[in-house]
């Protein structure tokens, strides 16, 4: 038991490597064997290493495991070891289980058929040859990139251990240049002292065009919450000596920010982040730079390139195609290398294919001297360490356009063009449909009325019933696209559910006929409006001892506000709950004070305060009465409303 809760301790502070080994002593005592089997499962999986998590997935769902996703993740992880039938069939499974998310369910259908047609681009084979190069180590390296006649990449190194995975913390090293490419050996070198932190991983270098300008990552300093900790740093050669880093201003501070690359007159930067506002998990922006060093705002490479998964990696060759890695486009395994051309305003996206492309991660691709040749990093079967680095070579530019049979890759008669098929280009239209149910019950609603709106206003774009199934629709939107569905139906709490096209459009290998028609169907579920009905508000957090309303729980507010809005006949209470650390009388003033600060900010936000009681109750009604660890603690400090009159 104690091994577990170690293992438990170590999983929530993303100390992964750690927690295995907790959780492996708890296995072999048979202690709670299905949840410890997902937990090392879910370790391996956050430690980025898919293939040893399949054999603990697999016992946990053997074992009934509750977890929602835990069949997701699973088919996913032997998608990344190349067990294609296996995989589509547990993502088919998993998105006919009603329990699991509909966004979920979404990339699973996704996941099938992008599975379809992987072994179609098992056949998208290049004429180049790809070798690991003898400095490739046990452990990491990857993100190679050329100085002059030097090789600069990441390699775990460093004498501390990131605990998240295990290994040596990364830095930043060089080495030689051979003759012979595919033979670098030798002892690669730290770049400069003034660019190493012992405590932190230091990846992606990218050099400016002259080679005077640094810009890399810096982060996962291996402390809680640290994920998110990665950051762009800035350094500059003055007279042959690397400045001290600096932080570079157009990082996002609760976002990842990593894997930058210059444009080829430097002038623009290119990078990936997981910020608010992108089209799923990492996109790739830019932001200009002028000659005095400052950036421009960020920009959002859009949704032909950004997917819903991570899409990250970007390089930028002569004569401006963009490559970069991607888990969201079609391909082999986890990322895979694409290139991204834009021929009068289109921007066509293309698999790599064979060899650069793997069932596992392939990415950070970089040419060396000509198309002809260059290096990328892949996790793949057959390497010495975790990422290697690899050499290609051919006889022509490695180029996804190369696959074509004739001279125009863009001609629409060519037969290798995706976007056409007998000459003619591949058209989608797109639905939207799907049902209303109670929730809780899973009951069809008739008579619900669905709007669907734009989600920058209210001026409403369609009105369509529910019938006696239940089902509304069809409704047609638009690619890139957000909506909100405002649903109402007599009895029951009006709701929106938002929309996005976003990461939804079909790629063209998909398509085999001229015009597609295809429905997104969305489940919407309402909530019975009757008296006493409590709700609590997710994410609504105070920091230690105070009741001022921080930034994110005015976006969980809000939500409140609109709800409000939108069942205006609505009255309720809004109360605050404590945890049991302190006295009863000091949580049941500071419980107090934060409900009535929420009602404040409610009030401010245009609800009427008569609509409104502030109630604080302490450490009175406590949901985990015995609580001892912080996530028990947590779900005691809450805050709900419950339902008054209407």
């Amino acid at each position: 038991m104690q091994a577990y809760k170690d293992g438990q301790k170590k999983f929530a502070n993303g100390e992964y490597d750690l927690a295995i080994k907790g959780f492996q002593k708890a296995a072999a005592e048979n202690y709670e064997p299905v949840q410890t089997n997902y937990l090392i499962a879910e370790s391996y999986r956050l430690s980025n290493r898919f293939k040893e998590a399949i054999p603990y997935y697999k016992q946990a769902l053997d074992g009934g495991i509750a977890s929602a996703d835990a069949r997701f993740q699973y088919a996913y992880a032997l998608k990344t070891a190349g067990q294609y039938n296996e995989a589509s069939a547990e993502f088919a499974a998993f998105a006919k289980d009603t329990a699991s998310s509909q966004a979920l369910q979404e990339r699973a259908l996704r996941e099938v058929e992008i599975l379809r047609i992987a072994d179609r681009l098992k056949t998208e084979k290049m004429p180049v040859e790809a070798k690991s190069i003898p400095l490739n180590s046990a452990g990491s390296e990857f993100s190679p990139t050329i100085l002059g006649n030097e090789l600069v990449f990441s390699s775990s190194k460093k004498e501390k251990i990131y605990k998240n995975n295990g290994q040596a913390m990364l830095g930043l090293y060089k080495v030689a240049i051979t003759q012979d490419p595919a033979d670098i050996q030798g002892n690669p070198v730290l770049l400069s002292q003034d660019i190493f932190a012992e405590d932190a991983n230091e990846a992606s270098p990218a050099f400016s065009p002259d080679g005077k300008t640094l810009v890399f990552a810096r982060g996962n300093n291996g402390k809680k919450n640290s994920a998110v900790d990665v950051d762009l740093y800035m350094s500059r050669n003055i007279d042959g000596k690397w400045t001290v880093p600096a932080i570079l201003p157009i990082n996002d501070s609760l976002a990842w920010d990593g894997s930058p690359a210059f444009s080829r007159d430097g002038k623009t930067l290119y990078f990936a982040s997981n910020r608010p506002g992108g089209a799923g998990g990492i996109d790739i922006y830019r932001t200009n730079m002028d000659a005095s060093g400052r950036f421009s705002k960020p920009v959002n490479m859009g949704r032909d390139i950004n997917t819903a998964g991570d899409d990250m990696f970007p390089y930028v060759a002569e004569g401006g195609k963009l490559y970069f890695a991607s888990d969201g486009h079609p391909g082999l395994g986890k990322l895979d290398l694409f290139s991204a051309t834009r021929i009068q305003g289109v921007i066509t996206i293309e698999n790599m294919g064979l060899p650069f492309n793997s069932p596992q991660d392939d990415f950070g691709l970089v040419f060396y001297q000509d198309l002809n040749k260059g290096f990328f990093a892949s996790n793949r079967e057959g390497g010495k360490g975790d990422d290697d680095i690899y050499y290609f070579s051919g006889p022509e530019e490695p180029d996804s356009t190369t696959i074509a049979k004739n001279n125009d890759p863009n001609d629409p008669l060519n037969p290798n063009n995706p976007n056409y098929v007998n000459g003619k280009p591949k058209v989608v239209r797109y639905f939207l449909g799907g049902n209303v149910i109670a929730n809780g019950q899973n009951v069809p609603l008739d008579s619900a009325i669905v709007h669907i709106l734009p989600d920058t206003s209210d001026t409403q774009i369609a009105q369509l019933p529910s019938n006696s199934e239940g089902k509304f629709g069809k409704q047609p939107v638009e690619e890139g696209k957000s909506y909100t569905l405002l649903v109402e139906r007599k009895g029951y709490i009006s709701k929106r559910e938002p929309f996005s096209m976003n990461g939804r459009t079909i790629p063209p290998i998909f398509l085999t006929k001229e015009l597609t028609d295809t429905t997104f169907n969305v489940t919407i579920k309402l909530d019975k409006l009757e008296l006493n009905k409590t709700f609590v508000l997710e994410n609504i957090y105070y920091d230690l001892n105070k009741y001022n309303i921080r930034p994110d729980a005015a976006i969980e507010l809000d939500k409140l506000v609109q709800i409000l809005k939108d069942n205006p006949s609505m009255n309720i209470e809004l109360s605050s709950h404590t945890d049991a650390r302190a006295t009863d009388a000091y949580n049941m003033t500071l419980s107090q004070n934060r409900a009535e600060s929420a009602v404040t900010y409610l009030n401010s936000k245009g609800i009427d305060a008569d609509r409104m009681v502030a109630k604080g109750y302490g450490e009175r009604e406590l949901v985990v009465p015995n609580a001892k660890t912080e996530e028990e603690h947590q779900r005691n400090r809450r805050t709900e409303f419950t339902i008054l009159s209407y």
